[in-house]
């Protein structure tokens, strides 16, 4: 019984462990969809700020 249950122990833990790593790369995965995001909003603001002469973000610079 011993064994069993060490084994259903170790299975549950492996388990475990591939969630933790699979959130871990989704966190990652998230984080640098962010950073694209980030970048194509900002490029779209420079973008829209240029053409239309206004400071939409009030950042005191259009573009």
């Amino acid at each position: 019984m011993g064994l069993f249950w060490d084994l259903i122990q170790q299975s549950e833990i492996e388990k475990q462990k591939g969630k933790a790593e699979s959130l871990e790369q989704r966190v990652a995965d998230l984080e640098q969809e962010l950073e694209t995001t980030k970048d194509l909003l900002l490029r779209t603001l420079r973008i829209l700020e240029e053409r239309s002469g206004q400071d939409i973000n009030n950042d005191g610079v259009i573009g």
